[in-house]
């Protein structure tokens, strides 16, 4: 029987991964589809039709596979496919619709902030093993860059998890801790506050994580003819854009998760379980995670122009930083005694 029980376990976790692949792949180069449409339409263009990345990538995929002189060839090539992975194996500790997590473990919040980074290290060392001068630098504001956004990305996990620890609702760094217990629910009016802090601080960092404009500095074709890139092409090139397009509904989700993790069937009363229940609850899911990368990547892309590598930096260790502490100190303070103390300073009774 325990046998047994270890092959089912087993068989759902192989199956269950690949459907996370496979939905993170179609749903990332969809999303990505629909992000190019509607920044074309911002700036009064057509944009491309909304299957153009899957012609893309099946485009890469046939393409030969170009080793630069001075690469080193076995780097070069595991680069992409270790990003893809890692990428992926994010989705596997996430909530998808009404769906629980594939695998959860204690202090899985903490895991997918390591999992995050290895997508962006992925590219780092492709880049420096390219060989390439344009990749070397792309590689060094890469790292600047994960640097700079790593910190107020911390704050925003300490402070939910430290919110949640106060009301003992369990383990505070458990993803389903997360989902059963949402913000919004064990908050106040200061509170309430400091969560939209923390979630505005969260949306800008979610562009530097996906390096895109205004944060795309480690590609910045203008300047570096592509950055981290340069010299990728066929396969490779392939993967990494596949990874793109997944951490893209990977960062999306985490918002989702962190932040909206409501269901539409509770909403409407619909029998938990049922298949019509896990259908809305999935079409809910997927329009949640649609809005956010407008407003978190669609809109940001659009309305500023690429910062250089400094006010990056800058942007994220001052004001972005600021504004998850300033979220921290609200979130922190409310309570009875945080507003009694915050009316004796402004001088009412």
């Amino acid at each position: 029987m325990e046998i047994q029980e270890i092959i089912r376990i087993t068989l759902t976790i192989i199956i269950g991964t690949l459907g996370l692949a496979v939905f993170g792949i179609v749903f990332g180069l969809f999303y990505k589809g629909i992000d190019r449409k509607i920044s074309a339409r911002m700036q009064g263009r057509i944009g491309p039709p909304l299957v153009q990345p899957f012609r893309d990538v099946r485009k890469l995929f046939t393409k030969e596979n170009i080793v630069p002189e001075n690469a080193i060839p076995w780097v070069f090539h595991l680069a992409p496919l270790v990003g893809l992975i890692g990428t992926i194996s994010i989705l596997i500790y996430l909530p998808i619709g009404g769906f629980q997590p594939l695998a959860g473990v204690y202090g899985d919040l903490i895991l997918i902030l390591y999992l995050l980074i290895i997508p962006s290290l992925a590219l780092v060392i492709g880049g420096f093993a390219s060989g390439s001068p344009y990749a070397t630098v792309g590689a060094q504001r890469e790292m600047v860059t994960m640097i700079a956004y790593e910190f107020p990305l911390a704050i925003i996990i300490i402070t939910l998890a430290w919110k949640i620890s106060t009301i003992n609702a369990g383990d505070p760094f458990l993803i389903t801790t997360i989902t059963t217990t949402p913000i919004w629910g064990v908050v106040g009016p200061l509170g309430f506050i400091g969560a939209i802090l923390l979630l505005l601080a969260l949306i800008i960092v979610t562009p530097a994580e996906l390096s895109k404009i205004p944060f795309d500095a480690p590609e910045a074709e203008t300047e570096i003819g592509g950055g981290l890139l340069v010299e990728y092409s066929g396969r490779n090139l392939g993967m990494f854009y596949l990874m793109d397009s997944v951490k893209t509904v990977v960062m999306a989700s985490i918002i989702v998760t962190l932040f909206f993790p409501y269901n539409l069937s509770n909403i409407i009363g619909m029998e938990a379980g049922s298949y019509p229940a896990y259908g809305v609850d999935i079409v809910f899911f997927l329009i949640k995670v649609l809005i956010v990368i407008i407003f978190s990547v669609t809109l940001i892309r659009v309305a500023v122009a690429r910062l250089k590598i400094d006010q990056i930096v800058y942007t994220y260790w001052v004001p972005i930083t600021l504004m998850a502490l300033v979220g921290l100190i609200c979130v922190m303070w409310d309570t009875k005694t945080g507003l009694e103390t915050i009316a004796h300073m402004l001088g009412f009774s």
